[in-house]
């Protein structure tokens, strides 16, 4: 097994969690290994087999997160223009479950706001993305989610 009891993670969709309970399930018939995650007032059970690394992983390192300063702060990449292709694009990107694309996302989308507003499914990309982000920054820093909403603010602020 690669994630144990107590461990902190990082879910692909649902952000910041921890491993809660490792469980045995009948599925179709067969018996499955499950990590149990609760993420905030959420659980889910992700099946303990060869994709579980493209659905968890460990948190970024303190040390990784100078590389995510420069993403956030740096000139925003252009998104398709097209509403749904927009959704579909920005989908596909978060589906790796990696911090440098979470905030590569947030920093375009927050690009794209100041030329045209987000609609409902932009905003709902740009909450959950934004949520996962600071879960995981303040865990990894230590810091408060108030100063770390600022500073990723800040950040986005110098972005072009």
């Amino acid at each position: 097994m690669d994630f144990h009891v107590g461990d902190p993670i990082v879910h692909w969709a649902h952000g910041l969690g921890e491993i809660v309970g490792i469980e045995e399930r009948m599925l179709s018939g067969e018996k499955t290994l499950y990590y149990v995650v609760k993420i905030q007032n959420l659980t889910v059970f992700v099946p303990a087999d060869d994709e579980v690394f493209s659905r968890l992983r460990a948190p970024t390192p303190r040390s990784d997160f100078k590389k995510l300063v420069k993403i956030l702060s740096g000139s925003g990449e252009s998104l398709m223009e097209d509403r749904f292709d927009r959704k579909t694009q920005l989908r596909q990107a978060l589906s790796d479950g990696k911090a440098e694309t979470t905030c590569r996302v947030i920093r375009d989308l927050s690009s794209f706001a100041k030329k045209k507003s987000l609609n409902d499914d932009d905003q709902t990309i740009m909450n959950r993305a934004w949520s996962s982000l600071c879960g995981e920054w303040g865990f990894a820093l230590s810091m408060p989610r108030d100063q770390v909403e600022r500073e990723i603010h800040g950040m986005l602020s110098q972005s072009s």
